[in-house]
């Protein structure tokens, strides 16, 4: 009984990181509210937000704000216990979910892949008409023009990279690209994404509309104030 009433019990929430929804990668902990971070998205939100804690608005001291304390023993605890992969279900020690995304196709087709992809891609539009995507380079230009100035309520604005229609909030993407898009199945570059303070302007994701509706629920920019 005291063996049962001792045994830690995880449940996976424990694990991820509340900024970028995915598995932490070198958790950091908060001296003052005790919550949990990856490093990099922890440091990218108080450049954004201040002096407060990214999900509770909890101070952070100066030195936190260069020097985050590591969350020891949620590495040690992510080494023990293990969830399933959100995409193939496939269990695996949370210390090593990372490294399984990378060899994950179901992952990748949801979430995006590396920028390596073949330099001419032949795909049909929603009209059925075949067209051709350019390097990943020139892909990489254009995201970077997905973004666009801000609506009058301050929110940004993007660029549908599939039909170039523009001035969509993200809650406006979602829905268009849910209505217009939801079979056009093109290796693009996520417009949202690209406009986070961590990203990557050659991540590409197979399936747009897919990966929209898995990672991009809500506004960055109202979760880190």
């Amino acid at each position: 009984m005291a063996e049962e009433a001792a045994a830690v019990r995880f449940s996976e929430d424990d694990f991820y990181c509340p900024v970028c929804q995915e598995v932490f990668k070198t958790p950091v902990r908060t001296m003052n509210c005790q919550h949990v971070f990856c490093r990099k998205c922890f440091l990218t939100a108080v450049r954004e937000s201040g002096t407060h804690c990214p999900l509770c608005r909890g101070s952070v001291t100066k030195k936190e704000r260069s020097y985050p304390k590591r969350a020891l023993d949620v590495e040690n605890n992510m080494k023990k216990a293990s969830g399933g992969c959100r995409c193939c279900e496939k269990q695996v020690r949370f210390s090593w979910m990372r490294q399984h995304y990378k060899t994950c196709k179901k992952y990748q087709d949801e979430y995006g892949v590396s920028s390596i992809i073949p330099n001419l891609q032949i795909s049909q539009d929603s009209t059925g008409n075949s067209s051709r995507s350019d390097t990943i380079s020139d892909n990489g230009e254009r995201a970077n023009n997905q973004t666009l100035q801000g609506d009058a309520s301050g929110h940004p604005t993007f660029k549908c990279p599939l039909c170039q229609e523009a001035n969509f909030t993200r809650q406006r993407l979602l829905d268009h690209c849910n209505n217009r898009h939801l079979y056009q199945i093109v290796p693009v570059i996520c417009p949202i994404c690209v406009s986070l303070p961590w990203a990557d302007s050659n991540q590409v994701t197979r399936n747009l509309v897919s990966h929209l509706n898995l990672r991009h629920q809500f506004d960055y920019g109202e979760f880190v104030k």
